[in-house]
């Protein structure tokens, strides 16, 4: 990659204000991964983060703070919509919420007429679960290892319409694909009408292999929705390559959006028989727009969007998906097959990225976070369910290696006594 191509790619004016031409002109010529171990380069991204000191954050699934840059123009957006008010909401929001649906749906590799804008993952898939017509004896397949919001959607309905959930169990190391294939084709049946499948595991970080999966149910008619709160903005891919009926995904995760703020897909000719949960009858039955009837919301947030959007391209996907895997296998090579320390992540780097879990046996998974941050200063989050029993690790771009070198002596320490 010459120097215009990194530009080009990496929204060039910015990264030339951040680097210098100098260094610009050095990083041009570097590969991804060469980039991914370059500490200097992601040393400068960090400082485009407000930090606290008081502890090492290692938590950043549930919610990744904006740059600072996002944020001050995020604040911005706040005071002139406040400034406006009625006016603007009345003149000027619906065109400027359209701009930015259709920048993120570039970014998501489809139509804005397949996308809207929510407030989070669970409201996305939410909106699909409760959307089927379900009838008694009607069947959905799903992991133990999903979501618990979304598993609770799903109780939901067999509770208020005699719909059966049938439910499998992820296994941390599968040994093929086809494993993981063959654990969600073996749970349908002739009443199968939708599969939920994570496009990343929340508790583990694993990476599923979503477009076999969507093929194989496609092949049996079961229709397909897609988990991808901590895959969008974080891998490298676009959602119609995943073959998904369905996908939602949260922008305050990876993207960088403040929070609330969400997006669902719904494939074209799925959108027509999904029933909306509030009625708006100025859209048609096959526009995606009567999924997202919000009435009056905070349009600031999904303005904001743009500037992550920004933020998020000035870095490129493919340089950041490889600084995340980077510093995953940097901590985690460091203690997997240590004794008293287990794993809950696949082995094979290619199936998990930034996160990861990690668990002291003889430490109750709440006692170790607690003892983490207590007495290493050290913010991880608890995971004690399905076959998953530790803290959830999850970096970020600007996770130094420094912090993770602290991790891992914590948890050294740890096991050994």
């Amino acid at each position: 990659m010459n120097k215009r191509e990194f530009v080009q790619t990496a929204g060039g004016i910015s990264l030339g204000l951040w680097f210098g031409d100098t260094k610009l002109a050095k990083y041009a010529r570097l590969s991804h991964q060469a980039i991914a171990e370059d500490e200097t380069f992601w040393a400068t991204i960090r400082g485009k983060y407000r930090l606290t000191p008081d502890y090492i954050n290692l938590e950043n699934g549930y919610f990744c703070m904006q740059s600072q840059e996002v944020l001050d123009a995020f604040v911005a957006r706040v005071r002139e919509i406040n400034y406006s008010a009625s006016y603007y909401m009345r003149t000027r929001q619906y065109d400027d919420k359209l701009a930015v649906r259709k920048k993120l749906a570039v970014m998501a590799g489809c139509s804005h007429e397949e996308l809207v804008i929510t407030r989070n993952t669970t409201e996305s898939l939410d909106t699909v679960i409760s959307g089927f017509d379900w009838k008694p004896g009607d069947e959905a397949v799903m992991a133990a290892q999903d979501y618990g919001a979304m598993l609770d959607m799903f109780a939901l309905q067999a509770k208020r319409h005699g719909m059966v959930n049938k439910v499998v169990s992820l296994p941390i190391n599968p040994e093929s694909d086809d494993e993981i294939v063959q654990l969600y084709e073996h749970a349908i049946t002739p009443r199968t009408r939708l599969l939920m499948a994570a496009h990343m595991v929340n508790i583990s970080g694993q990476i599923l292999p979503i477009a076999k999966i969507c093929d194989m149910a496609h092949r049996k008619g079961v229709k397909v929705m897609v988990d991808g709160a901590h895959a969008f903005a974080h891998l490298d891919f676009v959602i119609p390559d995943l073959h998904c009926d369905y996908y939602g995904a949260s922008l305050h995760k990876w993207l960088g959006a403040p929070l609330g703020a969400g997006l669902l897909y719904v494939r074209k000719d799925n959108i027509a028989a999904l029933w909306p949960i509030y009625g708006d009858a100025s859209v048609a039955d096959d526009d995606i727009r009567k999924l997202n009837h919000t009435g009056t919301h905070p349009v600031h947030t999904d303005l904001a969007i743009d500037d992550a959007i920004a933020f998020h391209q000035m870095i490129g996907i493919q340089r950041k998906e490889a600084r995340l895997r980077y510093l995953q296998n940097y901590w985690t090579k460091q203690v997997r097959g240590v004794p008293k320390i287990i794993l809950n992540t696949p082995v094979d780097p290619r199936r998990s990225c930034a996160i990861a879990n990690v668990g002291v046996p003889a430490i109750k998974p709440g006692d170790l976070a607690k003892t983490l941050l207590e007495k290493y200063k050290v913010w991880t989050v608890a995971i004690d369910t399905a076959n998953v029993q530790g803290v959830r690790i999850t970096l970020h771009v600007f996770t130094s290696t420094e912090e993770l070198d602290t991790f891992v002596r914590a948890l050294r320490e740890l096991a050994s006594g």
